[in-house]
């Protein structure tokens, strides 16, 4: 009995045909010859059916390289013996390019398992590097602490690296870790110092504005406490809890100052409020004097200006209006008596007689002036007349 691959001779020895020649591979004994070809046949088909799995799984990629060449080596060297009959020679083909295709597979995934070594160390480093710059640096205590401590959450996902240098580069971050922690504590540390000193400072601020606030010396009181309120403003601050209480004890202390300032303000407001109406009475009184007796009319202001200065003060942006309008009120009187005085006769009044001489002498230094034909004399002798001549009456 025989086939392409193989036969069953009649003392039931079976052979399988190969390159190089028959070769013995068995004997059947059971009976009939088909079925014994037939049985080493289909051992020759597990074979095959076993490395075309390889291949197909080492193709897909869930195949592990190296399994997959030591599981086809295996195979490829059993060839030469085993019990089986079919194309051993194209078998042995498809093993040798199978252990080829897996040898560059290796290749590839060691490339790939060192590629991604190396960028879990350079992942790793990164970290380090920004941990030892936040150690090195950073003030920001809260917001470098917290991320610290989420590098230790990424430090874990990050896998691949070979133990040497994983413990390498976690000696770096725990020292970079620890040299932060020390400074943060040393930090707070001199905060506490400053905080206390800041509370001493304050404390002694407090016990000046509430000394103060019970003083009645208003303008003097107010600017000190304004310079207790700069020295808070450029002092340090005590903790949150302290600076809170002493900030409320100081506010207090100026509070009732001020409220009790506001009081006697108030009160001298509605005394000056009706100073000025009395004085605006009086200033009405004054503009409306009747000035045809300008004599008479004098000794009536006088007795209104007498009772002016009686009356106490008034409110600072009425003083300037009052002011003028009682100035223009004796201006109108002054100009009556002026009026009247320039009515009088020249011979019952000898100090327009004397006017009248001066300007006399001044208009004859004019002439001489005019005589000698010297300008500047001209000018200064021309402007001397003008003046002297305004002061007489028409």
């Amino acid at each position: 009995m025989s086939s392409e691959w193989g036969r069953i001779d009649e003392a039931g020895t079976v052979f399988v045909k190969t390159a190089d020649g028959e070769r013995e591979v068995g004997s059947w004994q059971a009976g009939d010859p088909e079925a014994g070809l037939a049985y080493y046949q289909r051992r020759f088909a597990d074979l095959a059916t076993e490395v075309d799995l390889l291949t197909t799984r080492l193709n897909s990629g869930n195949g592990d390289a190296r399994t997959t060449k030591s599981q086809a080596m295996t195979l490829h060297s059993s060839l030469p013996t085993v019990a089986a009959v079919g194309d051993l020679n194209g078998l042995d083909a498809k093993l040798v390019s199978l252990i080829a295709t897996a040898d560059a597979k290796i290749g590839e995934q060691t490339e790939a398992r060192d590629a991604a070594r190396a960028a879990a160390i350079a992942q790793k480093e990164a970290l380090v590097t920004e941990a030892e710059a936040l150690a090195e640096s950073s003030t920001q205590w809260k917001v470098a602490g917290d991320r610290l401590r989420t590098i230790v959450d990424e430090w874990k996902l990050i896998k691949g690296i070979d133990r040497k240098t994983d413990d390498a580069l976690w000696k770096r971050f725990a020292a970079a870790r620890d040299s932060f922690g020390k400074r943060r504590g040393s930090h707070f540390a001199q905060l506490d110092t400053e905080r206390d000193a800041a509370k001493a400072t304050k404390e002694e601020l407090v016990k000046q504005a509430e000394e103060l606030a019970a003083s009645d010396d208003w303008r003097e009181t107010a600017n000190a406490l304004k310079e207790l309120m700069n020295q808070w403003k450029l002092a340090p601050r005590a903790n949150r809890k302290t600076e809170d209480a002493l900030w409320q004890r100081f506010r207090a202390a100026q509070d009732r100052f001020f409220e009790r300032r506001s009081g006697v303000f108030a009160e001298r407001d509605a005394e000056q409020t009706q100073n000025l109406k009395e004085k605006e009475a009086i200033i009405s009184e004054a503009a409306a004097l009747d000035i045809s007796n300008p004599r008479q009319a004098q000794v009536a202001l006088r007795d209104l200006q007498e009772r002016l200065e009686g009356i106490g003060h008034v409110p600072r942006d009425s003083m300037r209006r009052i002011e003028e309008r009682m100035r223009a009120a004796e201006h109108r009187v002054r100009d009556a008596l002026d009026a009247d005085w320039r009515r009088q006769a020249p011979e019952s009044n000898p100090f327009l007689a004397a006017l009248k001489d001066r300007l006399a002498e001044a208009e004859a230094k004019l002439q001489r002036a005019r005589t000698a034909g010297d300008p500047g004399r001209i000018a200064k002798a021309e402007a001397d007349v003008a003046q002297r001549r305004a002061l007489i009456p028409e």
